[in-house]
């Protein structure tokens, strides 16, 4: 089974650490990355650019339209996001609790049902 772990935190909290602090966070994040990697868990993970930058996009009558930013208004903002194998949930949400990402924000666990 293939799982999805995406990562909600506080963007403006993060964007204000010392960049002394984000690198720590990073080595943990990276460490984490290899834990997975070593388990045989690792698919895929990635980062996202600041919601700043982001935008939406949708066909009104078969046109186009591109708006900015994300669509809802939250106190956590979606920042990146990994995609695992895991035998079943529970093994999903073990290594969703290792994340460092757990110790400063939500992670969302969603299985994946198609992976093309």
């Amino acid at each position: 089974m293939q799982f999805m772990l995406l990562l909600y935190a506080n963007e403006k909290a993060g964007m204000a650490l010392p960049k002394a602090e984000m690198d720590a966070w990073m080595g943990k994040m990276n460490a984490y990355a290899e834990a997975l990697t070593k388990a045989g868990a690792h698919v895929a993970h990635g980062a996202l650019g600041a919601t700043a930058d982001a935008t939406t996009v949708h066909l009104d009558n078969g046109k186009m339209q591109v708006h900015r930013g994300p669509f809802a208004e939250t106190q956590e903002q979606l920042g990146g996001y990994y995609i695992i194998k895991a035998k079943d949930r529970a093994e999903a949400h073990e290594w969703a609790a290792r994340c460092p990402a757990s110790g400063w924000g939500h992670i969302e666990v969603r299985e994946l049902t198609y992976a093309g």
